[in-house]
Formats: structure tokens, C-alpha cells, sequence
């Protein structure tokens, strides 16, 4: 049987049975309790249920879009004279918030993006721990939450609230954002700070549920772009300190710059993330 045509009701619907199958991979190594954790050189953790998830999507994508190169957090990179021939390749992090994962708190995500030219064009974040999968489609400015039952609702960012809502790392922190949301409470009398881990804080902007995300510390291209679709066409923006867009399949390092997130790109809070580069 061959693959539905790209961008067709039927291809997106198979990409989002992926990512649930991936979803469910996961959640099954959790319930058999092969939880041995490997170190990489990075020292981050990796699992079982890691590489469970990356066979299953790194084989499902070839099946859809055999043409189209994949880049991975959990395959070898290739070659930087290879990737700089990418016009639209797949971005995949198997396991977004191992840590998470580990302790056990639900906060985790598989994320798939399909890049174009540096930028993320499609975006699906799967979050496992809830049965669901959330898929931006820019172009279209289409945003969607998935539930395992099929039911289908429209995501769109919110109005500013007041009081606002921040949301941050549950485990990257620090002086430089602290002094962040120092500057925006002030901004914004009564403001909320909120924890959440992995990709989750992307969508929980796209979903109209928090207003902000500011990032300072590294983190990687595929922790992001798959969220940043999702924000991007439920109306949201995301954008460097220096107030440039972020750039995907940069040669010379995975890891992104700071930035910042808004689900109301004309609201308060945006107006003070672009006044602190």
C-alpha cells in the first residue's frame, strides 16, 4: 500500500497515529519497569523507552516521506557538509524530558517537526502521560489538540491575562532569569509563575492555558521546534533576545540561543521580552 501524498488529510492523520504509537511505546517501557538509565556524553540520561520511540517514528517517516532527510537527538549526526543540502528534513527528539519521564511526573513529550529553509513548518507534540497529540500546521495557522478517543479541538493562544502567567523550566533556572521575572512581575502586578517540564510549555501557550515562556540556558534545536510550530499557528511568537526568529539546522551548533515565547504577540508581557535584549 503506498503512502498518503504529503500534506494530505490522510498523511497528517498518519503522522499523528505515529506519534501516538511512539506515545505508547513509551508508556509501555514504563509500565515493565526497564527503566536502566544510560549516560550520554553529554552527560544527559537516555532510556530504553528513548530508543523505543525513536525506531518507531525513524522507520514511520521513512514509510510517509522516504525522500526526506531525518535528524534526531538519538541518531548520529551527519556530516555538516550533508545537512547544509537540507532544504526540508524531519527534526525528531524521541523523548522530550527524560527527566521527567524518570520521575514519573507526566511532563514529557515526543516531538516531530518538519523543517523548511531554518524554520519549522509542522509541529506535533505528543505528551504520552495524557493521551494526546498536539499538531501545528503554520501555513495554514492550523493548531490542533488530538485525544486518543479522536476528538479534535482548535487550539488559539489567548489575550494576554491578567494577571499574566509565566511558564519556566521545572529544572533550568538561574540568576539571568530570575532577574527576568523580576522585570516582568513588575510589569505586570500579581504575576504567575508556573513550572512545567519539556515541550509542554510551548503548547501550554498554544492552548491559550499561559501567556509567556522565557528561556535563558541552553537547550537543543529539537527540544524546540516541534513546540514552536504548535505556538506559531495557534497565534503565538516566539523570537531570539535580539529579536530574530530561530534558525534550524544550524551547522555549527544544535543548541538555540535565549529566547522568548508569547501566546499575545501585541500584549504586555511581549512588550517587555522585547526591551530586555
Amino acid at each position: 500500500m503506498s503512502a498518503p501524498a504529503p500534506f494530505s488529510e490522510p498523511w497528517f492523520d498518519a503522522l499523528i497515529a505515529l506519534v501516538f504509537e511512539a506515545g505508547a511505546a513509551i508508556q509501555a517501557v514504563a509500565e515493565g519497569g526497564q527503566l536502566a538509565v544510560e549516560e550520554k556524553a553529554d552527560a544527559s540520561p537516555v532510556t530504553a523507552a528513548d530508543y523505543a520511540a525513536e525506531a518507531i517514528l525513524s522507520a514511520g517517516l521513512r514509510r510517509l516521506t522516504p525522500a526526506w532527510p531525518q535528524r534526531s537527538e538519538e541518531q548520529t549526526p551527519p556530516a555538516p557538509a550533508q545537512r547544509a543540502r537540507w532544504s526540508r528534513f524531519w527534526l525528531i527528539d524521541p523523548l522530550d524530558g527524560t527527566k521527567e519521564f524518570l520521575a514519573g511526573n507526566g511532563e514529557y513529550t515526543v516531538n516531530v517537526a518538519l523543517i523548511e529553509d531554518g524554520r519549522p513548518v509542522l509541529g506535533l507534540v505528543g505528551v504520552p502521560g495524557q493521551g494526546r497529540v498536539y499538531l501545528g500546521w503554520v501555513p495554514a495557522q492550523r493548531a490542533r489538540c488530538i485525544t486518543a478517543d479522536g476528538q479534535r479541538t482548535t487550539l488559539r493562544t489567548r489575550t494576554c491575562a491578567t494577571p499574566p502567567v509565566v511558564v519556566a523550566s521545572r529544572r533550568h533556572r538561574g540568576e539571568a532569569l530570575e532577574s527576568l521575572l523580576h522585570a516582568l512581575g513588575e510589569a505586570a502586578p500579581g504575576l504567575q509563575t508556573r513550572a512545567v517540564g519539556s515541550a509542554l510549555k510551548l503548547v501550554v501557550l498554544a492552548a491559550g492555558e499561559a501567556d509567556a515562556y522565557p528561556r535563558r540556558g541552553p537547550c537543543s534545536e529539537w527540544d524546540i521546534a516541534a513546540g514552536e510550530a504548535v505556538l506559531l499557528a495557534a497565534g503565538g511568537q516566539l523570537l531570539t533576545f535580539e529579536g530574530a526568529p530561530l534558525r534550524y539546522n544550524k551547522l555549527e551548533s544544535d543548541l538555540n540561543p535565549d529566547f522568548w515565547a508569547v501566546g499575545d504577540p501585541a500584549g504586555p508581557l511581549a512588550t517587555v521580552l522585547r526591551s530586555w535584549g
